[in-house]
């Protein structure tokens, strides 16, 4: 569904991604680790049009997109939840929830992707006509997620979901990202939390100083040492 090939992303002239290569299959939930300024973000960026790489191409269900502006990207399936949730604090939940069906083409697949959001996400149907303001950080979450989901995308990549939660609100983001995922859609995950992620991820590539140095099963990757003393502390 998505290739990643050679891919360079500088930033004031600087290189911070530096030829990375990466796939995500249909189905599949994919999870890149890596400390505080390795280049997660800037992977997501550029992957959703958001930045433009120096180099390397993009392939996302077989069309190539690095040269295709951010809302074209959007309308071919792929949903970026970035990190810090970015809500319209300022309009209704519902409305939240609008915005990201700005793709769909009829009024009634709108309705659709709405049951299904409460469904989901019962909270956001009691808070419906509440300012985004005054949710909670997890029920913000929650939006932030429910409004990517709004565009029925066949990939969604979320960047740090968890960032700044309790640890109960915390798993409760991970468990909506497994039910997300065994309903079917096609999951690139960025999450601070190296074990939640491994353990979620079908693949995983650990990323360093703008380079993926290594790659394998989630659960696997559990067992390296260099994971171990890392990122898990042991």
């Amino acid at each position: 569904m998505l290739e990643v090939k050679k891919l360079w992303v500088s930033y004031l002239g600087v290189p911070v991604i530096r030829e990375v290569s990466f796939k995500v299959e249909e189905g599949q939930m994919v999870s890149i680790v890596g400390s505080n300024g390795a280049g997660k973000s800037t992977i997501l960026k550029t992957i959703s049009g958001l930045l433009r790489p120096l180099s390397g191409e993009i392939h996302f269900c077989g069309e190539r997109i690095d040269t295709r502006p951010a809302f074209q990207i959007t309308a071919r399936g792929l949903s970026h939840i970035p990190e810090g949730r970015k809500i319209f604090t300022k309009l209704t939940v519902l409305d939240n929830l609008l915005v990201g069906a700005h793709t769909r083409p009829s009024g009634s697949e709108t309705e659709q992707s709405l049951a299904e959001i409460y469904r989901l996400f019962p909270i956001l149907d009691e808070r419906k006509n509440q300012m985004g303001e005054t949710l909670s950080g997890g029920e913000q979450q929650m939006l932030a997620i429910a409004r990517g989901l709004m565009s029925k995308p066949k990939l969604m990549m979320l960047d740090e979901p968890s960032l700044g939660l309790m640890p109960s609100l915390s798993a409760k983001v991970i468990e909506v990202l497994k039910r997300i995922s065994s309903q079917g859609t096609t999951i690139l995950l960025v999450e601070q939390k190296v074990r939640d992620a491994l353990q979620l991820a079908d693949r995983a590539y650990v990323l360093q100083t703008g380079t993926i140095v290594h790659e394998g099963v989630g659960t696997d990757l559990l067992t390296s040492d260099m994971i171990r003393k890392a990122y898990l502390g042991m």
